[in-house]
């Protein structure tokens, strides 16, 4: 039986992985497109092809685009990247390493993409309870696009399509991510998450995602297995 397509967003992260795993459980061929937009841990780029290549994607495609000529988030290099904040969402504002745009380009493109293969599906790994507090990782953004999505494209207006945008992750902490990834047969040496990795691509162990990343495992019991300096 042929397997129905799904794009799958694929950072090169812990969260992404994950998702990738959930989708191809799911039964879907997936084809995952990760996103070269300008960002200081392009490291992460050579991470998702690691997981593409591992997970069994059907295609893994990586897009340049320049959110870099734009500005306005650390992930450019044009401030510090945020270290040792407080990890509880009560306790957090927006930071600097958020990005202008980024998931709703991000799911554009991917959106694109689905309509030519004829995808009625598209994965994200944003989740609500372990971030840093991104407006564009919360399910209101999630069901907004997922409405544009049907209004915007020739599938979605002709009914040849319902277009659906799942995020799999939204309710989970790092913890229970890291649990379902790893019975899933999720190798997370392969991945990266660090926002400000050095020349080497090892993590720096604070940034935001570092620390979500490192508390996750030690919340099961086991050592992150990617490299720190």
């Amino acid at each position: 039986m042929t397997r129905a397509p799904a794009v799958i967003l694929l950072s090169g992260g812990l969260d992404s992985a994950t998702c990738l795993a959930l989708a191809r459980e799911q039964g879907f061929a997936c084809y995952c497109l990760s996103l070269d937009y300008g960002q200081r841990h392009r490291v992460e780029l050579a991470a998702a092809g690691r997981v593409a290549a591992s997970l069994g994607a059907a295609e893994h495609r990586v897009v340049k685009i320049d959110l870099a000529s734009f500005g306005g988030s650390a992930l450019f290099g044009g401030a510090a990247v945020p270290k040792d904040r407080p990890l509880e969402p009560e306790d957090q504002d927006i930071p600097a390493t958020y990005v202008p745009a980024r998931n709703t380009v991000m799911l554009s493109l991917a959106l694109a993409w689905a309509e030519v293969l004829g995808a009625a599906d598209i994965f994200i790994g944003v989740n609500a309870v372990d971030y840093s507090g991104y407006p564009d990782c919360r399910p209101e953004f999630i069901a907004a696009f997922e409405r544009l999505a049907n209004l915007a494209t020739k599938a979605g207006v002709t009914g040849e399509l319902a277009m659906a945008i799942h995020a799999p992750l939204m309710g989970l902490g790092k913890a229970e991510i890291i649990a379902r990834g790893l019975a899933l047969g999720v190798d997370y040496s392969l991945t990266r998450s660090c926002y400000d990795p050095d020349a080497h691509g090892r993590a720096c162990g604070r940034c935001d995602s570092c620390r979500l990343r490192r508390r996750g495992f030690a919340d099961n019991h086991l050592a992150d297995p990617a490299p720190y300096h």
